[in-house]
C-alpha cells in the first residue's frame, strides 16, 4: 500500500532521506571544524528526528519554548536549551524539568535572573544572549555592566550555572552578505570569550541561524553552531541560496478539486491553515506560497516547468500551473507543495507522514 492512499486531506510529507542527508551534511560541517553542532528544534519539534539526529553524534538540542523542552526531557539528551529569554512566570515548571533534565535557558536582564535565584531548587544553566545587532532581544555586546550585573545575580545561588554566550545572527535572512553578519558575530563572540574566559574556563559561545551556517566556511573559535531549519530547510531557504529544491526535506500534500485550463489555474484543499501564510514574490510582483512538486510512490519530483501557489485563503489555494502540470493533473489527484517556511507548516500540520506510510510525531500533535 502507497503512503498516498492514505491521504485525504492536507498532509504534511516527510522525505527521511533527505531530513537525514541534510542532518549528516551539517553534523560533519561542524564535526570537520571541531564544532559541536547543538540543533534547534523549533523546526522539527520531534522525537523521531530527533533519534536521527543522535545517529550523526548530536548530544544536545535547543528548544523554543518551555513545553517544547518538556517533550524531549528524558528522552537521552546531554542537555536541552530553551533558547528564549526566559518567561520568569514559567519557573515553577522549569523547576520540575530540572529534576531530572539538565537544562539550559536564555537570560538578558537582572530581574529575571533574581527571579530565578530566589525560586530555583535544581540546578539549571543560563546563556547570556547576545544582540546580533538587528535589534529583536539580547544584550548589547558592549553592555558589559549589565553582563557583569547577571553574571553577580546569578552567582547568589548555586542553582544558576553560566554556560556562555548565545548569538543569533538572524539578519542573514534579510541581508546579503551572510559572511560579514557572521564575520562580526564571531568577532563579538570571541571578545566575549577573551573577556570572561580567565573567570569561567568552561564557558561556550553558540552561534547559530541557518542561512548562515549553510554557507560560512569558517566559524573562528565558536565551539557550538545552531542552526535548525536545515533538517527539513524550504523555498525561503532556496531563495536565499543555502540549499537547492532538492534538498527540501518536506511538502504539504493537498487535493486538486477543480481546474480551470482557460486561466491556467488549479485549486486546492491546502490555505492558510495548513502552509502559514509567508510568501516570496516573484520578479512580476506576483506572490508565491510554495512550489508545486508531482508526487509518486517514492516521493515527489520536481516538475521541469515551475508552477506555484499564487494565493491562499484560510482553506483554500489557487495554483498558477504550467502547461506541463495542466496536462498532467485531474480533479482528485494530488500535488506536493514545498513550503515557503517549513517552520511554520510544520507546527500548523503537527505531524508527518512518512513516505513508508509511517507517521512521524510533533510537538503540537501530542
Amino acid at each position: 500500500m502507497s503512503y498516498l492512499d492514505k491521504i485525504t486531506s492536507p498532509t504534511l510529507l516527510l522525505n527521511e532521506q533527505i531530513c537525514r542527508k541534510n542532518i549528516e551534511s551539517m553534523a560533519a560541517k561542524a564535526q570537520n571544524q571541531g564544532k559541536e553542532l547543538v540543533p534547534h528544534f523549533k523546526t522539527a519539534q520531534s522525537q523521531l528526528i530527533g533519534d536521527w539526529c543522535k545517529e550523526y553524534g548530536i548530544r544536545q538540542l535547543t528548544v523554543s519554548s518551555i513545553k517544547m523542552a518538556a517533550y524531549f526531557c528524558n528522552k537521552g539528551w546531554n542537555n536541552i536549551h530553551i533558547a528564549f529569554p526566559f518567561n520568569p512566570l514559567e519557573s515553577s515548571q522549569l523547576n520540575t524539568l530540572a529534576k531530572s533534565q539538565r537544562i539550559s535557558v536564555q537570560l538578558i536582564n537582572e530581574n529575571v535572573t533574581q527571579k530565578l535565584a530566589d525560586t530555583l531548587e535544581h540546578e539549571v544553566g543560563f546563556f547570556i544572549e547576545i544582540d546580533a545587532g538587528y535589534g529583536r532581544t539580547g544584550v548589547e555586546v558592549s553592555d558589559f555592566g549589565l553582563i557583569e550585573a547577571i553574571l553577580l545575580t546569578a552567582k547568589k545561588t548555586d542553582n544558576l550555572k553560566f554556560q556562555g554566550f548565545y548569538l543569533h545572527p538572524g539578519h542573514t535572512y534579510y541581508t546579503a552578505d551572510k559572511q560579514q553578519i557572521y564575520k562580526e558575530s564571531i568577532a563579538a563572540l570571541s571578545m566575549l570569550k577573551n573577556k570572561y574566559s580567565t573567570e569561567y574556563p568552561e564557558l561556550k559561545t553558540r552561534v547559530g541561524d541557518t542561512p548562515g551556517c549553510a554557507v560560512v566556511e569558517d566559524f573562528g573559535d565558536v565551539d557550538q553552531i545552531g542552526p535548525g531549519n536545515f533538517v527539513f530547510y524550504d523555498m525561503m531557504q532556496v531563495q536565499l541560496g543555502s540549499c537547492q529544491k532538492e534538498d527540501v526535506a518536506v511538502a504539504l500534500a493537498v487535493p486538486v478539486v477543480d481546474i480551470k485550463k482557460e486561466r491556467k489555474e488549479i485549486l486546492v484543499h491546502g490555505g492558510g491553515v495548513h502552509l502559514a501564510k509567508d510568501v516570496l514574490m516573484e520578479p512580476n510582483g506576483e506572490k508565491n506560497f510554495g512550489e508545486v512538486v508531482l508526487l509518486n510512490d517514492q516521493g515527489w519530483t520536481i516538475p521541469s516547468s515551475r508552477s506555484f501557489l499564487k494565493s491562499i485563503s484560510q482553506e483554500h489555494g489557487i495554483v498558477k500551473a504550467s502547461d506541463e502540470l495542466l496536462n498532467t493533473i485531474k480533479v482528485g489527484d494530488l500535488i506536493g507543495i514545498l513550503p515557503i517556511h517549513s517552520c511554520m507548516t510544520a507546527d500548523c500540520m503537527k505531524s508527518y507522514l512518512k513516505l513508508d506510510g509511517e507517521w512521524a510525531d510533533h510537538v503540537e500533535g501530542a
